[in-house]
This record gives C-alpha cells, sequence and structure tokens, in this order.
C-alpha cells in the first residue's frame, strides 16, 4: 500500500504509514493475548449476546492488544474492549485535524480557502502525510487542544514537536468523535460534519480496508485507517468507520499494537468488522458484502516534516 503525496517526491515518502522515523525498526514478537472481555449492551433483544459471542470468536488466537467500541443508534447497542487503552494514533488523528480545522474555521465564521481544501481531501483521501503536517503546523497544538476539550475528547493527548502520528488516543475519544461527525452537535456544524463523511466515503480503493469489511452493500461506508510501525510495540493499525443505511447508524473503532505485520493486524481488524456487520445487519440472501479490493503491503516508516 501507498499513501500518495499528490504527486510530490519519492518512494520513501510515498509508502507512509503514518508519523514517525524509528532508525533500527525490529519487528516485535506478539505476546500471547489474554482472552478478551468483550462487554456489549442493546436494546435489541439477544443481540448483545449475539455480538459478544461473536467478537470473542473473531479474536481467538489472535494476538497483539486489540481494543474495540461499537455504537449503533438504532438499536441502542453498544460493545467495548480495552476502550480506555492508549494507543499512538498514527493517521487515525487525520480526522481530528480535520475536525479541528472545520472547528476553527467556524470560530472564524468563515470558508475553508481553496489551498486548506485541497490539504485536506489530500490529508484524508488519500493519508498524505505532508499535508496533514502543513495543516498540524497551521492550526498549532493550542487550536487542537481546544477542539479536543469541546469535543469531551479528554484523554487525546497531541503528539509533541510535529509527530501528530504519536498522539495518544483510545476507544472512548475517538468513537466520542465518531458521534460528533455522524449526529447533530454544537461542536461541530451540520455542513462540517457532512464535508468530513464525504472525504472519508472517498478514501482511495487500497485504503479502504479494515472496519468497512464485511458491510452489507445496503450501507453507505466511511472510513479512516492508520498504520505505523515502531521498535517497541511492533505494528500499530487502527480503522474508523461510519456506516449508515438499511435502518441502522453506527460506528466502530478497532486499534491495535503488538502486531507482527501490518497484515496481521489488518486481519485481526476485519475479523471483528465482519462478525459485527454480519450481526448488526443481517444481509438478505444475495446481498453482497464489502471485500477490500487489496491487501495493503508493509509500509515504510518515515519522518513528517517537524517545522
Amino acid at each position: 500500500m501507498t499513501h500518495r503525496i499528490s504527486g510530490r517526491t519519492g518512494a520513501l515518502a510515498a509508502t507512509l504509514g503514518a508519523a514517525l522515523l524509528v532508525p533500527a525498526v525490529t519487528a516485535a514478537t506478539p505476546a500471547a493475548a489474554a482472552p478478551p472481555a468483550v462487554t456489549c449492551a442493546s436494546a435489541k433483544a439477544g443481540l448483545a449476546d449475539q455480538l459478544k459471542k461473536d467478537i470473542t470468536a473473531a479474536l481467538a488466537n489472535r494476538t497483539g492488544t486489540v481494543a474495540i467500541g461499537l455504537y449503533d443508534r438504532s438499536t441502542g447497542t453498544t460493545c467495548t474492549l480495552n476502550a480506555t487503552t492508549a494507543f499512538d494514533s498514527a493517521s487515525t488523528v487525520k480526522v481530528t485535524v480535520l475536525a479541528t480545522l472545520l472547528w476553527d474555521a467556524k470560530k472564524a465564521n468563515r470558508y475553508l480557502t481553496d489551498t486548506e481544501t485541497d490539504l485536506a481531501t489530500a490529508m484524508i483521501t488519500q493519508s498524505d502525510n505532508d499535508a496533514t503536517s502543513t495543516l498540524w503546523k497551521q492550526l498549532g497544538v493550542a487550536k487542537i487542544q481546544g477542539f479536543l476539550t469541546a469535543a469531551g475528547m479528554t484523554k487525546t493527548v497531541p503528539g509533541a514537536d510535529g509527530y501528530w502520528g504519536l498522539t495518544q488516543e483510545n476507544v472512548t475519544d475517538e468513537q466520542k468523535l465518531l458521534g460528533l461527525v455522524t449526529a447533530k452537535n454544537g461542536v461541530l456544524s451540520d455542513n462540517s460534519r457532512a464535508y468530513i463523511l464525504k472525504l472519508m466515503g472517498q478514501v482511495v480503493s487500497d485504503q479502504r480496508w479494515g472496519t468497512p469489511a464485511g458491510a452489507p452493500s445496503t450501507v453507505a461506508v466511511h472510513v479512516k485507517n492508520g498504520w505505523l510501525q515502531r521498535a517497541t510495540h511492533g505494528w500499530r493499525v487502527h480503522s474508523l468507520g461510519t456506516f449508515n443505511g438499511a435502518g441502522h447508524d453506527y460506528m466502530m473503532t478497532v486499534l491495535t499494537q503488538d502486531d507482527s505485520t501490518m497484515d496481521y493486524g489488518v486481519t485481526t481488524i476485519q475479523n471483528v468488522s465482519k462478525a459485527i456487520h454480519k450481526d448488526l445487519v443481517p444481509a438478505a440472501a444475495g446481498t453482497r458484502r464489502y471485500t477490500p479490493t487489496s491487501r495493503p503491503a508493509e509500509a515504510f516508516v518515515a519522518v513528517p516534516p517537524r517545522g
């Protein structure tokens, strides 16, 4: 998998996964995971038990650390696992960067400039790291923290020294963010929410893996993924997704680390996602379920501009 850099520079920068150079990256051997303790609740009879059973089965024999958040407004359903565990955000923080940009522009009662629009589009649809670094520098940590405070994302800590991919996040806060993106609220305007969903719905095909896996063709899919390898905790591989249609309106966050390879983390996320989609939206005979069009290649890890 490659990150597109708007036609700008060479192979190393074009294959970024997130935000940090680790001079001697080593492949970590995953530690054996404790049996997952998934907690689910639902207003729909039997659904919570089914989800707990199927998510637990999807994680059987998987190593590494996994955190899960699910919320379906239509059935009042929630599932959580390790919801307060902190992870390096990798590129999932780009949704927060876009939300901050829109929140700040609304406060100033202005539209995004053409340059900001181009940067935002590249950042979300192509996971362009240079665009993210430009917007991160423009906004500054104070504005990003201002948005996090307004959003109630109290455990999210912006990465220091320009390393936005090392922002600390957890499932609880990412689910709060997705909740703001998908329902009317006083933090993000309706136009801002629609714009974020539009871009998350236009992510390039080779980055549409993760939480969309197994979604029925009757629901609209919006996704943003992140991936990063470091010498400790191996690969972090994450996926944020929102889905609406077929009488459902739901959002999902799956964060992982201690993955031996990027592909291993992707498979873990997709196993969980397939179970969730199947239980929430049982498809009629003949309904196609989404299968990602390609498997991601392991990406090089490189440096974003710090300036």
